[in-house]
């Protein structure tokens, strides 16, 4: 799928994968604490949730524990939330990011597209050189799908 074009396309990323999951899953691991603790993040993090409230307003807390031991507090709230369609968060620590992902039902797969919008092309371009977030972003899908993969094996 073709990334919109727009006048921020210098400040942000698209991702758009198919998982080999129905959307009432992928819906669940993306909202579920204690199934995005198992997936989010870049290969060789992993990561404890505080808050996860998955509601307009509702606040998202969370530390990523990086492979170099460091920690990584990150703080969200959510502004838009459509159950089976649509997750809107803003990223409010560093860096400032407006996050939207669609889920699209097709059959007992599900498409799900990524737009992570940086505040400034400034900011989206130190954490693109400094922490690699296009590969970050990738690495961060791959795991979701190989979690879902292993869920659905469990349920077969």
């Amino acid at each position: 799928m073709e990334r919109p074009k727009s006048n921020t396309q210098d400040r942000e990323l698209f991702l758009s994968r198919k998982l080999n999951a129905p959307i009432e899953l992928v819906w669940e691991v993306w909202t579920q604490p204690e199934h995005i603790a198992n997936w989010w993040g870049p290969n060789g993090f992993s990561n404890t949730i505080t808050t996860m409230d998955v509601r307009a307003g509702g606040a998202w807390n969370l530390i990523m524990h990086g492979p170099d031991g460091k920690d990584y507090d990150n703080r969200s709230i959510f502004k838009e939330i459509i159950p089976l369609k649509k997750i809107v968060y803003e990223h409010i620590s560093y860096p400032r990011i407006l996050a939207t992902i669609e889920f699209e039902a097709q059959g007992d797969q599900t498409l799900i597209t990524w737009h992570m919008l940086f505040d400034s092309a400034e900011e989206f371009m130190a954490v693109v050189k400094a922490h690699k977030a296009k590969e970050g972003q990738k690495e961060n899908v791959e795991k979701l799908a190989a979690y879902l993969e292993g869920l659905s094996r469990q349920h077969s």
